[in-house]
């Protein structure tokens, strides 16, 4: 049985928000192991799966995409403290950069992208700080311990070319008009809209389309298949997510 879904920016992430906390890994770690959630817009959406608790979404951000001229200040924050979760219990005051000197494997490190190839799987996350931002401090634990790298991408990111010739292309000429930011490849376990809606749902998905107008605008399509209880769960699932507001308040 096939059925067809839309899904706003906004719902997407709710959407990816409850696949990853569904995902067995996350689930064990929040049994017994810890988790860190780096910030970012889908992240935040995570923090909320994870804790049942709502928050400002905006305030749990460290940088985004905006339209040209319009300022970052007054409409995201970093105010509210990283979520690092142990044994399912918040640990207060711990900064996901130092949570990571005592993680290991069977841990869960959480950090969002900006870009991804879905054919390769493989993600790209833009860097504008001069030592690589939080993934800069963090890789090297992420690999060395065996940490499990989960990274939630929206379908809406999806680049053309292959993450690694993408970022090669932006290192190709040092000569740059104004700050040009680089792009860092990462690997880990992809969750997109297609991986949520099978963790969720058991029903597999493929994109068929994107983009649309009046505040769908980065939306996707999705086709997915499945069982009759798979489509009715799945359909039941977007029903629980459609209207998620914007991400972003007015000002």
């Amino acid at each position: 049985m096939l059925a067809e879904i839309v899904l706003t920016v906004s719902e997407s992430k709710r959407l990816i928000a409850k696949g990853v906390a569904a995902m067995p890994v996350v689930r064990a770690a929040l049994t017994d192991g810890t988790i860190a959630v780096a910030t970012g817009s889908t992240n935040a959406y995570i923090v909320e799966e994870l804790t049942g608790t709502r928050i400002d979404k905006t305030t749990y951000m460290t940088g985004a995409t905006l339209p040209a001229g319009v300022l970052a200040k007054g409409r995201i924050s970093r105010d509210l403290p990283d979520l690092v979760l142990k044994n399912g219990r918040r640990v207060e005051g711990l900064a996901v950069t130092d949570a990571i000197k005592d993680m290991g494997a069977g841990d869960v490190f959480v950090k969002g992208a900006n870009a991804l190839h879905y054919q390769t799987g493989r993600a790209g996350i833009l860097i504008g700080h001069p030592t690589g931002g939080t993934i800069g401090a963090t890789i090297g634990c992420i690999v060395s311990r065996r940490i499990a790298l989960v990274i939630p991408v929206g379908l809406e990111k999806c680049v053309a070319q292959p993450i690694e010739d993408v970022a090669a292309f932006m290192e190709s000429d040092q000569n740059t008009r104004g700050h040009v930011t680089s792009l860092w490849p990462v690997d880990g376990q992809i969750v997109t809209e297609i991986e949520a809606l099978k963790l969720l749902t058991g029903a597999d998905a493929v994109q068929s389309a994107a983009g649309g107008l009046a505040g769908a605008e980065g939306a996707v399509r999705l086709v997915a298949s499945g069982t009759e209880g798979q489509i009715e769960q799945l359909v039941a699932l977007v029903e629980t997510i459609r209207g998620e507001p914007p991400f972003v308040r007015n000002v």
